[in-house]
Formats: structure tokens, sequence, C-alpha cells
């Protein structure tokens, strides 16, 4: 593969993750959409096949990492650095670019959410009072959680190790059982079993944190989110978004070190 593959690969396939996953998030959650209160069942199963469209159509380019995690993971098993920092740039743009199709597809349902005065306060839609902005640029905006993930307990160091572990578990499957003939990135049967794996991470592991176990997929979006003229959106929580970078990061050289140690 060439770097202009990955580069390519990787932002067409991490775009589809975000614009899929994210997107559920928006239809859960937006006021105005009809899948609104769909529960969590629907998160975790949109994310699922998010990742599976994600990976068939990014595979055959770049073998479909859409991860740092993951690029991490096998840069470690193999050795070979060369393209890691191509994988990274193209799933950081790709999910920036996922994110702001995002907002495009759910214009109208975040306008309306964000001038709702029961969502931000305020005596009217349009009339939201200035103290209610300033307590969510605190922390996270009433739209934050369609864009990036957040704890419902923030304690750094659980929060790091529930993401540690989520990541383990995600970067092991896809090491045992995900990758193609040639071990460097996800095959045709291995994007099914990554998919489910993420569907059971989800449903296990994602209260709470939000199961982010992938850098790019919560920092591009964060970053989306602080840029969009979004109404009343709050802040993007800065103070937290270290924990779904360096939690996967970290799961993802552990998966590879117990990988070598176990099964290599």
């Amino acid at each position: 593969m060439s770097s202009s593959d990955i580069f390519i690969g990787e932002t067409i396939g991490t775009a589809i993750l975000i614009l899929l996953g994210g997107g559920v998030c928006a239809a859960v959650t937006l006021k105005a959409s009809k899948a609104r209160n769909a529960g969590w069942l629907a998160i975790t199963f949109g994310w699922g096949f998010a990742v599976l469209t994600a990976v068939y159509t990014s595979a055959p380019l770049s073998g479909a990492h859409l991860n740092p995690a993951v690029t991490l993971a096998i840069a470690i098993k193999d050795g070979d650095w060369k393209n890691v920092p191509v994988y990274w740039a193209g799933q950081i743009l790709g999910a920036m670019i996922g994110a702001a199709l995002v907002w495009i597809a759910y214009y109208g349902q975040f306008h309306a959410h964000l001038t709702d005065r029961e969502i931000v306060g305020g005596p009217g839609a349009q009339d939201t009072t200035a103290k209610a902005v300033e307590a969510q640029e605190k922390g996270a905006g009433p739209v934050l959680g369609v864009f990036s993930t957040g704890p419902e307990v923030r304690v750094a160091w659980q929060n790091v190790a529930t993401e540690v572990i989520g990541t383990v578990v995600l970067v092991l499957a896809v090491l045992t059982q995900g990758l193609n003939d040639k071990g460097n990135g996800l095959g045709t049967l291995g994007a099914l079993i990554t998919a489910f794996v993420v569907v059971s991470i989800g449903l296990s592991l994602g209260g709470p944190t939000g199961y982010a176990i992938n850098p790019a997929r919560d920092l591009g979006p964060r970053i989306v989110h602080a840029l969009l003229p979004l109404p009343n959106k709050g802040g993007s929580d800065w103070g937290y978004a270290w924990v779904p970078v360096v939690g996967p990061l970290l799961g993802g050289a552990i998966a590879a070190g117990i990988y070598n140690v176990a099964f290599a």
C-alpha cells in the first residue's frame, strides 16, 4: 500500500465511521429526531454497523485501521513504524470530516435542540441566558455527546482504566481474529468479527465513559464541536479530552504486548 492509498483510505473510512456512529448519537439525542430516546441498544448497534461499513469500504486501500490504537498495536507487533504518521493523519482528518457531515445531516435538529428553552434554559427559545451558556462552557455542552465521549462519574484513573480495558479487548480481537493475510489491516471476516466486538464492548463496558476506544473518534469530532457555529453549544470539555486519547493508546500498546508474548 502506498502512502497516498493509506491516507485516502483512512480518511474515507474514518469519515464513514464517524458519520454513521455520530449519526446514531445525533438521532437518539436531538429533540426533533424521529429516533429520539431510542436508547443505548440503538447506539451500540449503530456504532457496530458503522465499523462494519467503514472497514469494508476502506480495507482495499489502507487495511482499514480507522483507529490510532490499532495502528500503534500493529506497528508494535510488526516493528514497522514508517506509515504510522500517515495512518494517524488520515484518521484524524476523516474523523473531523465525518463529524462535520453529521452536523450537515442534522442541521435543523441541532438548531431546534439548541434553541429549545427546556434544553439550554432562558425565558425563550431564542433568548438563552448568558448564565446558562457560561455554566455549559465549564464542561460539556448539551450536544457534545453527539461528537465525543464523557464520563458518567468523573474519576480520572477509573476513566482511563475503563478506556484501557475496552481497547485491550478490541485490539486483541483485531490482532488474533481480524487481520488479513498480510497482517497489516482488517480482512473481510475480520471486519464482521470486529463489528460484533465493538457492539459487545459498548454493551458491557460502554456505560462508564461512552467507550471511545479510539483517539481519533473522540479528538477529531471534539475539535469540530469547538469550531462549529452551533448556537448555545456550551463547552467542549477539554479538561477530559486527554482521557479518550491516552487510555486507548495505552490499551493498544498493552494489547500488542500481550499478543507478542502469548500469540506470536
